[in-house]
């Protein structure tokens, strides 16, 4: 019989309660070994592909900071980057249909976002904190005030499904 009462995160599809489903997200995985002796040996690679419904195919491997080159890919995406990434975006996404409903016409919006590795109380490494440094152009006309824009922000934050998601602190840079 199967213990649901461990205080991992990680259940069961069996075991998560019955909730009203209103979206369904996909992604393929696909990893292959080089050889059964690299894999044995723990000298395999660590690139894979993540392929999404849209048909994009986004070549993906383990982070060179926690698996050292050539079993990492340099070039390619790391879940580290990833979860980085899609914090960035929905904020964005999120900041974007805020800022229209309040009036203001944003031409231009680029954020070079950083994920911070450490270690928690319990010894396990995580992401404990995205900072966001997002530049927003605004249309000539109309500019917000620096308090409408960190309420444009927290606004957004509030709605943004990623945050929602993950125990990450999320901050904007001053």
């Amino acid at each position: 019989m199967e213990d649901n009462t461990s205080s991992s995160r990680l259940q069961s599809h069996k075991s998560v309660p019955a909730i009203e489903i209103m979206h369904t997200y996909s992604a393929t995985i696909s990893w292959k070994s080089d050889s059964d002796e690299a894999f044995a040996a723990n000298k395999y690679t660590r690139a894979h592909e993540w392929s999404f419904d849209g048909g994009t195919t986004v070549p993906a491997s383990s982070s060179p900071h926690a698996v050292r080159l050539p079993y990492s890919i340099e070039a390619a995406v790391d879940p580290e980057e990833a979860l980085v990434a899609s914090a960035s975006s929905c904020h964005m996404l999120s900041f974007l249909y805020v800022a229209a409903k309040a009036g203001f016409v944003a031409s231009s919006y680029t954020d070079v976002a950083v994920g911070e590795m450490t270690t928690s109380s319990e010894g396990r490494e995580w992401i404990s904190r995205i900072v966001l440094d997002p530049q927003i152009e605004w249309a000539a006309d109309r500019s917000p005030t620096s308090e409408e824009l960190a309420r444009l922000h927290h606004d957004a934050h509030e709605i943004c499904y990623i945050a929602n998601s993950i125990k990450s602190d999320i901050v904007i840079k001053d």
